[in-house]
């Protein structure tokens, strides 16, 4: 049984953030009433962004940024994606985390209530009574505006509380959590007959109950959390819509530029710094993940001729992730700007920019 609705990625699992065309909002004339505007989010076919290419002599891998959220109305259609995915031995699947707790079906019926319980504040206490009532103010303006009349949810832990709040932002502001980009490359993956491998670092839960009891009593410091969500939800949309059009669009120079919150950061700190996520293993995640990757994309390049492979776009974008390490070990590694700007290769793997300009 996976936990990721019990732990911590109940509050944080698949969210993602809001993109839009318009990154600027329409000023009010003079003495007239400002106006809230959602961003305009693109829609119909849209050729996502190019891919980076790691090689090492004839070996390569192509690797695809993802990003979340993204345009709920947009359809990806990526001819290099075909292509690439239809010559590849082997699709290395985005790093994630799996908890697994083998307990059964009846064991299954008698935890999820417990689990389920998790999400409330201790001693039954409300928003109102956790929150400063400045913050508790501005969190009845949201939750009016998006989740109406839910009273269950006053009595939810604040990290909780903000993530449900959210995910229903973002779908308000034309925003889907992943833009269907798993789904088209399982796919592709399948249509070409080439294996998926996942890269996970798994926790196995050996008493379910006494980690839903250690998360419980933890005591998380989620205020900085709930604080940052509501930042993003009041100031960010426009940005965070900005980047998703930037993906969808194939815009990797706005995506460079645009800023990117940190809510999600913040909120997984708040998670891994709390005890249950020490004694479960969990305190280091961002680096045990990066090391499973890592090893993962080794293996696949020197057996491979040619993989694909998927990372979120912060690691491709930003200086030290995953693609500088493989840098360090001796890989050449291309942008699509790279690509570009270099020669026509002889070789009889091509670059997927090259092979859509003949199609």
């Amino acid at each position: 049984m996976r936990l990721n609705r019990v732990l911590f990625l109940l509050a944080l699992g698949g969210v993602a953030p809001v993109f839009a065309q318009s990154t600027a909002a329409t000023a009010p004339l003079p003495g007239s009433s400002a106006v809230d505007l959602p961003a305009v989010v693109v829609s119909g076919v849209q050729p996502g962004p190019g891919m980076w290419k790691v090689s090492r002599g004839d070996h390569v891998m192509w690797v695809l940024g993802t990003l979340s959220p993204l345009p709920r109305q947009m359809r990806w259609e990526s001819h290099d994606l075909t292509r690439v995915i239809s010559q590849s031995q082997q699709v290395l699947l985005a790093p994630s985390l799996k908890l697994k707790a083998d307990i059964g079906f009846f064991g299954k019926l008698f935890l999820l209530p417990a689990a389920y319980s998790a999400r409330k504040n201790d001693h039954g206490e409300t928003l109102q009574q956790v929150l400063p009532a400045p913050e508790y103010a501005r969190w009845q303006v949201l939750k009016q505006k998006y989740l109406g009349h839910d009273r269950g949810i006053e009595r939810w832990r604040p990290i909780f509380a903000a993530q449900k709040l959210y995910k229903k932002a973002l779908k308000a502001n034309g925003l889907s959590n992943s833009g269907g980009i798993g789904d088209t490359v399982d796919a592709l993956s399948k249509q070409f007959g080439v294996k998926e491998i996942p890269v996970t670092y798994q926790v196995v839960i050996e008493q379910p109950r006494a980690a839903i009891k250690a998360f419980k009593r933890s005591g998380i410091d989620d205020a900085e959390c709930f604080s940052r969500t509501m930042d993003s939800i009041e100031q960010d949309m426009p940005a965070i819509t900005a980047r998703a059009n930037a993906w969808a669009t194939g815009d990797l120079q706005a995506l460079r530029q645009l800023p990117d919150s940190d809510r999600r950061r913040v909120c997984v700190s708040a998670l891994a710094d709390a005890g249950f996520a020490h004694q479960l293993g969990l305190d280091d995640l961002p680096a045990r993940l990066e090391a499973a990757w890592l090893a993962a994309a080794g293996a696949a390049l020197q057996a491979n001729r040619q993989t694909f492979a998927m990372l979120p776009m912060k690691e491709l974008l930003s200086p030290g992730g995953y693609l500088d390490r493989l840098k360090a070990q001796g890989y050449a590694v291309q942008s699509p700007e790279d690509q570009d700007a270099a020669p026509a290769s002889g070789g009889s793997i091509g670059t997927p920019g090259a092979a859509a300009a003949l199609n």
